[in-house]
């Protein structure tokens, strides 16, 4: 479970970048977070996951604050960032070992682990070439299975599906599935409105640092009064904020 209670942000005077988000993501479910370029998505993900301070309010991932407890915090998720350009010197397999060292896998299980993400997701091939050498969509890759490789609680993805291909995509999504009816919960954001309509159990919509939506999309439609898509519903949410 992960608990945003009034959390804000600025990068400039006067301007909030996150406004006073107060949001919970339940066990058990798949909450897509949605929103326009620049209305605070990736903001908000950096800092539940801690790479940006809170500058007021406070984020709980499992009981833990994420600012006053941060080590114990962020061994309960896994966090895929929005952008794979990262550890580009390393091969693949060594990005790999040095995340199982650091949430302290055990050697036999983390081999188990790698050889199981990695095949589904069709790099264990490339597991020695440098993640430099990979195109956009393995590096991806190489990251989510490096998020999903302690089997974390909580997964936290920034638009996971970007650069995949369409079945790496839908193992993805059955894999979200099967990790939410487990009791688990994964928080993911996402342009793909059609992805989130399939997809999610809940959405929340931001926009201008404000969270404007928070509900399942047929409490969207009662509120709006209109029985579209989710894409419609929300190009309306964001003209009316």
């Amino acid at each position: 479970m992960i608990k945003i209670q009034n959390a804000s942000k600025s990068y400039v005077k006067n301007k909030k970048a996150v406004d006073n988000l107060d949001l919970e993501i339940k066990d058990g479910e798949i909450f897509g977070f949605l929103g326009p370029n620049g209305a605070g998505k990736t903001t908000t993900i950096k800092m539940i996951t801690g790479i940006l301070k809170i500058d007021q309010g406070d984020i709980l991932i499992e009981g833990k604050s994420i600012t006053k407890k941060p080590v114990e915090a962020k061994k309960s998720f896994g966090f895929v960032p929005d952008s794979p350009d990262m550890f580009l010197k390393l091969k693949g397999i060594e990005y790999l070992n040095f995340i199982a060292d650091i949430y302290e896998i055990d050697n036999i299980k983390r081999k188990k682990r790698i050889e199981e993400l990695t095949k589904k997701f069709e790099i264990y091939n490339d597991l020695n070439n440098e993640i430099e050498s990979y195109s956009h969509g393995m590096r991806q890759k190489i990251l989510i299975c490096g998020a999903l490789l302690n089997n974390p609680k909580n997964w936290i993805l920034d638009e996971p599906m970007t650069g995949l291909d369409p079945k790496s995509s839908y193992d993805l999504k059955e894999m979200m599935k099967e990790h939410a009816k487990e009791g688990n919960s994964v928080f993911f954001s996402t342009h793909i409105l059609e992805v989130a309509e399939k997809l999610c159990d809940r959405v929340g919509i931001i926009n201008d640092g404000k969270l404007i939506f928070v509900g399942t999309l047929d409490e969207l439609r009662n509120k709006l009064k209109e029985n579209k898509s989710l894409e419609e519903l929300f190009l309306e949410m964001i003209k009316t904020s």
